[in-house]
């Protein structure tokens, strides 16, 4: 009689095959700039983006925290950034008129110079010398509140 050690007589085995790219992964700094970019265009999302790259959404959030804290810097590729003009403008005559002829308020003008901040369609005068940290938090709350 023979014998035959063989595998198939041995039963059933698991075989697991894994696809996609292997992990650790090393992602440069223009790289990460590049994704994080996409994930700023109008209409995009983190999770699509993420897919595209074969990411996890977690790590795209944690560099998009490294940039906006400037421990990731890369500026020719990110997309272009948008700045307001400041425009100083003194107030109209009338409005300094209409001031010294009510009773019992003083005559002078205030010197303190202020910023109007036009955001989400709410208007926001900040006086000089105002808390950065409020400032940040009251804006946070009026984007907030626009979407």
């Amino acid at each position: 009689m023979d014998v035959i050690e063989d595998d198939a007589k041995a039963g059933f085995r698991r075989i697991e095959v894994l696809t996609g790219p292997g992990r650790r992964r090393r992602w440069s700094d223009d790289e990460k700039v590049r994704v994080v970019g996409e994930t700023l265009q109008p209409g995009a999302s983190v999770t699509e983006v993420a897919r595209r790259w074969e990411i996890c959404p977690q790590q795209v959030w944690g560099w998009r925290r490294q940039i906006r804290e400037g421990q990731l810097m890369a500026p020719e590729a990110m997309p272009s950034q948008r700045f307001v003009p400041i425009v100083t403008q003194a107030p109209p005559p009338a409005a300094a008129q209409s001031r010294e002829a009510v009773p019992g308020q003083s005559s002078q003008r205030p010197a303190a110079s202020c910023i109007e901040i036009r955001l989400s369609g709410a208007v926001v005068r900040v006086p000089a010398g105002a808390n950065g940290a409020l400032l940040a938090e009251v804006l946070r709350a009026v984007r907030a509140s626009a979407a």
